[in-house]
């Protein structure tokens, strides 16, 4: 049977989380959804599967909820496509473990999926738990979005609005390039036009990525704001609190950048992506010594920012690997 519409959630070490996620879809597949959940568990290896296993257990008979242990950590992407690959659907929800729907979310997505065929990914608006709006939809990274991320400058930024990557809270369709993967809605019949989420990406980029290569095919992305999940950034991740504080990030989400500006813009684009960061980071440093706003630096970034660079469809540097 082929169900309206197939969620899928990956869990890695958030099982409280994950079942929280699950239990706010449950509430809303019925007689007028007709869909499932499959949870992939990426490999927690900490007692994530009996969590889970024992809540799937403690449902309903017939309570549309499935596991998946999957025996690597195949990365967001990986995990994601087993998720797909495990139900046919006519929609497909990827969704976050540190995500909850709020009530007529799915009908919400549905409806405009349905009612704009051309849209490939609809994107609900992203709210935190105190209820602040978050941006969710951008313009597609290039070398002057990282001229602007280095220089971390207003004038800058002014000048440049055209390339910066947040679109606001009521973007302009035309200007949407991609959206936060943390929930999206996958028309089918997109994912099996471009194909599965990149498994050379472990984390982050994925989503920018997907989305391009669902534009350059032809298909949209669209923002439905009557739909509304809530999104506790940073419960499945540790990237978001790391560059809070201005640490080091991983190895793997610049390996994923990395991929991403070679993918778009080629090695000459990634080239040039580098180096007017690094030009907008000699801006940032100037204004600090003028005692102007300006130190968004993260640990070792000038240097980081080139890994992978001589083979960018190269390692993952995914943690084990």
């Amino acid at each position: 049977m082929t169900r309206d519409i197939l969620i899928s959630i990956i869990n890695y070490r958030t099982a409280e989380l994950t079942i929280d996620c699950a239990r706010s879809v449950l509430e809303q597949i019925g007689d007028d959804v007709n869909g499932e959940i499959v949870i992939v568990d990426n490999f927690s290896d900490d007692g994530s599967v009996a969590t889970l296993t024992a809540w799937i257990d403690g449902l309903p008979a017939g309570a549309p909820v499935r596991l998946v242990a999957s025996p690597t950590n195949t990365g967001f992407s990986g995990g994601h496509n087993q998720g797909i690959a495990a139900v046919e659907a006519r929609y497909y929800l990827v969704l976050n473990s540190d995500a909850v729907l709020r009530p007529g979310c799915l009908r919400h997505l549905l409806d405009t999926a349905r009612s704009h065929p051309e849209a490939g990914l609809i994107a609900p608006r992203l709210e935190g738990d105190d209820g602040h709006v978050q941006v969710s939809c951008f313009r597609f990274p290039g070398p002057l979005s990282e001229f602007i991320r280095g220089a971390n400058s207003g004038p800058v930024t002014r000048a440049l609005k055209a390339y910066d990557l947040p679109l606001g809270m009521d973007p302009d369709p035309e200007q949407i390039g991609w959206a936060s993967f943390a929930c999206i809605l996958l028309n089918a019949a997109m994912v099996r036009e471009i194909g599965p989420m990149d498994e050379g990406y472990f984390l982050y980029y994925e989503d920018a990525e997907y989305c391009l290569r669902a534009c350059r095919a032809g298909w949209r992305v669209r923002y439905c704001p009557a739909a509304v999940a809530v999104h506790f950034r940073g419960g499945s991740g540790p990237v978001k609190a790391l560059a809070k504080q201005r640490a080091r990030l991983p190895e793997y989400f610049y390996a994923s950048r990395t991929r991403y500006f070679f993918q778009a813009h080629g090695w000459t684009g990634l080239c040039v992506a580098n180096v007017l960061w690094i030009i907008g980071r000699g801006i940032a440093g100037l204004r600090q010594v003028f005692g102007r706003r300006g130190n968004n630096f993260r640990r070792a970034e000038i240097v980081d920012i080139w890994t992978n660079v001589g083979n960018p469809l190269g390692p993952r540097h995914a943690p084990g690997e």
